[in-house]
Parts: structure tokens; C-alpha cells; sequence
């Protein structure tokens, strides 16, 4: 059976656009919002006893990455097939945690093109980005919130490095949600705790905002008589986003009065300068281990904007001269090459680390990457032909049987449907579904352990 998400118009259609958030704000109530945006849990379905989506089941988490310049695709896809493949330079340095990942080849999402659009349709699959009449749909981490997000203080997360633009999540009518940008806001927003007094004023706020939302409804009730039949049926959708944000603003006010868990870690130090990249997503990746750990999310996102990254700095090996996306289209230049494979590598080692890390975080008899999906690519098959097929793609973790390559035909019009992963994936959060976004099945190859 196929679960249905529920429909979301986070956008009040009058004269001019203004977003919830927008409005929100210049009533006075924005404390927690920014969050508020990211969750999008169903209130209504309730977690039946003993199944995989109820409060004392072990929780299975989703962390979503995309490098939206992508890799050189020589570098990345290994030789061979199945176990016996032999890794390639990049997936050289991953070669510790090799039986914790899946290395993908020859895969593509269905209609999806377009070249640098393509980047908010990494987790939604939306078909042709590109044209001009492009609506983005549901991203997987919403999918999954909708369904799971009531069980932790966060729904979902959705960072980004260098960006505050561009996110990987939308909601249910595909509108893009405002990433966090600054890995000490979040961590505070998880984990410092406001003082009873401060925490009393959150939650008048939030009762408050509950009262703003009844009387933003009633004036726009009134508008209902001069609507065109269009019109009215984008109140529908307005209406629809109320009610699940007053039930979102009620849910907060309980998670307000519980205490935040406490970390062993200080507040991380945000890098003033976009050029020291590498620090920026070494920061991202150890915020999303502290909140899978602490069970206050289940699903972060990270878009890792390399188009809007300077010259990158901190790299040892080799002297960076030009930007992240000059040098993504290198045109075959050795020199250009030589720079992108260092960032290439950069990304590997940090890559490499993050999975040491979420082996080293122990669940049980189990580890936190054992109950932790990462999926980790790129829309760009090759960044300097603008493709969008043969993705680089890996799955790391969440309970997979891994240490393969699953190899399709890297012809352009044969690549094997990628969204047949998001289906495998929220089938090992424990959700009921057999379809997301172009699927046509679940992933050929992925067995669950």
C-alpha cells in the first residue's frame, strides 16, 4: 500500500506572494520558526505498537548530501562489478569502511536535466528542471518527515554550506525550504537551553502565533467571494498549510518544555570566509552525528553549493588558483584537472572521516552508521558537459548488505532509474510505500540486512 503525503501550500496566493515564515515574522512571533519551516510530520497518523515508526522502536535515520558540482567521473566509478570490484582513486580512500557502502554506476534519474537546475531535484526527481514551467515536487526528507517527524524535537534539518538560497528540501507542493547555513545557530538550536523564564516566553510566542494564524485566516475567509475558481483552490491549499501549522506550532510548545539533550561538544566556530569550504563541511557533517545521536532529527539535508564557492583554501596538496565552478568546467585543462581532483580528494577524506565517526558511535549492539542511510552524490554526472547521467552515487550504512558495486549501462538513454533507491530507502526507515517521485520499483541488488 502506498502512503499518501498530505498537501501543503506554504505560500498565501494574494497579490503579491508572501511566504508563512514572511508573515510570521512581522507579526512578532518568528522565535523557532526557522525550524518550524523544515517540519512536516503527519500529526494525525499514529505510530502503531511494536512497528517501525513507534517512539520506543530503534530509530533509523536519513542524511541526505549533494555536492552540486559533482565529481570527475574517471576518478569516482570503480572497475568490475558487484563485491569483486576494483576501487577507483577516489574510492580508494574509502576503502576501510568498504563493506559499509554501495557504490553506484550508471544511474540517472527519469527526465531530469537541465544541467545546473537540476540540483533541487537531487532528492525530489522532479522531471525537467530546466523549462520554463518547472514545479519542484516533494523532496525525500519531507516524504519521510511527514510520516516519522512527530517522534523527535526536529522533523527534519536542512543545511547548506555557502548558500542560504538553495536547499535540497521541499515541501508537499514543492517549495523550497530556507536552509541553515550557520552550524553554531543550529547547534544552539538543539542543544543550548534557554532559561525556564526564556522557555516561557517561547511558548506565549508560540501560543500567540496560533492566535495570529486564526485571525490571518478569517481575513483571508473574506476574499473568498470575488476568487476565481483558481484562486480559491490555492486558498484551499493556504487553509490546509494553516491547520498543520497551528498543529506544528502545538507540538513545539511541548517539545519547548523538555530539556535539550546535552552534548559533549562546545558550539562550533562558523568560518567568516566561503573559502574555507572544506572546514564549513567538516562542521555540517559532525552537526548531523550529534543530532542523529541524540535522536533530535531523523533527516538532515546538506547542499554543499560549490558553484557559489571561491577560490578554496586549506587544501595542502595543491595550490588553488581559481574557483570551485571555474574549475569544474576545466575544458580538459591539466591544470584546472589537477586543482579539481585535490577538492575531489578533499571531499573523499571527509567523507571517509564522517563514516569512521558514525561507526565510532555505538546504538546497542549496533553502530550509529548502521541505523544512519547516507547518500552521498551529485545531480552532475560530468560538470564540465552539463549531463545529468551516470550520476556519482553511493549509500553508506542504514542497514543494507554493502561492499559492492551495483553497475548499470552507463549509456545515456539506459541509465537505471535512481528513484528506485528513494523507494528502497524509505521502505528501511520502516515506512509503507512502494512508489516515490519516477520509481518503478525498489533499488535492483540493495538487500536489506
Amino acid at each position: 500500500m502506498t502512503s499518501k503525503p498530505q498537501a501543503y501550500g506554504p505560500f498565501i496566493a494574494t497579490r503579491q506572494p508572501l511566504s508563512r515564515r514572511h508573515f510570521l515574522r512581522s507579526s512578532g512571533i518568528a522565535l523557532a520558526l526557522p525550524f518550524l519551516d523544515v517540519m512536516r510530520p503527519a500529526f494525525s497518523r499514529a505510530a502503531s505498537s511494536g512497528s517501525a515508526l513507534a517512539p520506543d522502536a530503534k530509530p533509523r535515520r536519513f542524511f541526505a548530501i549533494n555536492n552540486n558540482l559533482g565529481l570527475i567521473p574517471r576518478n569516482f566509478f570503480p572497475e568490475g562489478s558487484e563485491k569483486d570490484y576494483k576501487p577507483s582513486e577516489y574510492l580508494q580512500l574509502l576503502q576501510e569502511h568498504r563493506k559499509d557502502f554501495t557504490v553506484f554506476s550508471g544511474v540517472s534519474y527519469p527526465n531530469v536535466d537541465g544541467g545546473h537546475p537540476a540540483e533541487v531535484c537531487f532528492i525530489t526527481a522532479a522531471p525537467h528542471p530546466g523549462s520554463g514551467s518547472f514545479r519542484n515536487t516533494i523532496s525525500l526528507d519531507q516524504f519521510m518527515a511527514e510520516r516519522i517527524g512527530m517522534l523527535t524535537r526536529f522533523p527534519s534539518i536542512t543545511l547548506a554550506v555557502n548558500t542560504r538560497a538553495k536547499s535540497l528540501s521541499c515541501t508537499g507542493t514543492g517549495v523550497a525550504i530556507p536552509p541553515e547555513d550557520k552550524a553554531s545557530e543550529v547547534f544552539k538550536q538543539l542543544f543550548l537551553q534557554g532559561s525556564a523564564a526564556e522557555v516561557e516566553a517561547t511558548v506565549q510566542r508560540l501560543e500567540a502565533g496560533r492566535s495570529v494564524l486564526d485571525t490571518v485566516a478569517s481575513q483571508a475567509k473574506r476574499l473568498g467571494q470575488s476568487l476565481s475558481a483558481h484562486d480559491r483552490e490555492r486558498m484551499d491549499q493556504y487553509f490546509t498549510s494553516v491547520r498543520d501549522l497551528e498543529s506544528r506550532l502545538k507540538a513545539s510548545e511541548g517539545w519547548e518544555r523538555k530539556p535539550k539533550p546535552k552534548v559533549d561538544a562546545a558550539v562550533p566556530v562558523d568560518p567568516t570566509s566561503p573559502a574555507a569550504y572544506m572546514e564549513k563541511v567538516k562542521s555540517m557533517y559532525d552537526l548531523a552525528r550529534l543530532a542523529f545521536q541524540t535522536d533530535s532529527t531523523r533527516n538532515v539535508t546538506l547542499m554543499l553549493d560549490s558553484v557559489a564557492t571561491p577560490v578554496v583554501e586549506g587544501i595542502a596538496e595543491t595550490s588553488i588558483t581559481e574557483t570551485y565552478h571555474n574549475l569544474s568546467h576545466h575544458g580538459k585543462s591539466d591544470d584546472k584537472l589537477t586543482q579539481l581532483k585535490a577538492l575531489d580528494l578533499g571531499h573523499m577524506k571527509l567523507l571517509a572521516k564522517m563514516f569512521g565517526e558514525f561507526k565510532s558511535a555505538s546504538e546497542g549492539e549496533e553502530s550509529l552508521l548502521d541505523r544512519t542511510m547516507i547518500y552521498y552524490g551529485s545531480n552532475f554526472g560530468d560538470s564540465n558537459q552539463h549531463t545529468c547521467f551516470n550520476m556519482p552515487a553511493l549509500l553508506a550504512g542504514g542497514g543494507f548488505k554493502h561492499g559492492q558495486q551495483l553497475g548499470f549501462d552507463r549509456e545515456h538513454n539506459r541509465n537505471y532509474n535512481l528513484c528506485n533507491l528513494f523507494v528502497s530507502m524509505i521502505q528501511r526507515m520502516g515506512i509503507d510505500a512502494d512508489k516515490f517521485a519516477g520509481s518503478t520499483g525498489t533499488m535492483r541488488g540493495l538487500e536489506m540486512t
